[in-house]
């Protein structure tokens, strides 16, 4: 890995990891601003706390890494596997997260303004007041995931799978649902995209 030092709050802005096995591996706290990580296996990683942002995780193995409190502003995670990640609190805002699989990833809190999630696999994901303001989620799988009390305020959610979805208590104020599928979703106290606010779930 070229020398660099793997550990709690390591130096690595620009890190040329592509590839690398950083799988179990404690970097919580570490600066990896605009490191190349293009394929690296950091499944059950501990990047809690680390700043990546600019960093490329595309291809990327992440599944069951913990990134809670991550800086992930501006990342390429195109196709990355975060499938079970802890991503709480999360900073993704205008993130690259397309065809990434996020299911049953925890995304309690996560900031993913802006985020492009065009494709993206949220099966059974946790985004219980997550802001997902103006993200575009154009056939994304968000099939079962939780979106209670979660910001999608003029995100674009056309073609997505919402089926049996907990919506309740979210903000879809002009958001666009043309083809979505809701089918079993739980709109109770939903502010549609018309601005109204929903009383019941989706038959």
């Amino acid at each position: 890995m070229n020398n660099y030092k793997i550990e709690p709050g390591a130096y690595l802005e620009g890190a040329q990891l592509a590839g690398a096995n950083l799988s179990g591996m404690d970097l919580s706290r570490a600066n990896l601003t605009g490191a190349d990580l293009e394929g690296a296996n950091l499944e059950g990683a501990d990047l809690s706390g680390a700043n990546l942002m600019g960093a490329n995780l595309g291809d990327a193995n992440l599944s069951d890494a913990n990134l809670g409190d991550a800086n992930l502003t501006w990342k390429n995670l195109e196709g990355t596997n975060l499938t079970h990640a802890n991503l709480t609190r999360a900073n993704m805002t205008d993130a690259n997260l397309c065809l990434a699989k996020l299911a049953n990833a925890d995304l309690t809190d996560a900031d993913l303004g802006g985020a492009w999630l065009n494709g993206a696999d949220l099966e059974g994901a946790d985004l219980s007041g997550a802001d997902l303001s103006r993200a575009d989620l154009m056939g994304a799988d968000l099939t079962g995931a939780n979106l209670s009390d979660a910001n999608l305020k003029g995100a674009n959610l056309e073609g997505t799978d919402l089926t049996g979805a907990n919506l309740s208590g979210a903000d879809l104020t002009r958001a666009d649902l043309t083809g979505a599928n809701l089918t079993g979703a739980n709109l109770t106290g939903a502010t549609i995209p018309d601005g109204t606010i929903r009383d019941r779930r989706n038959p």
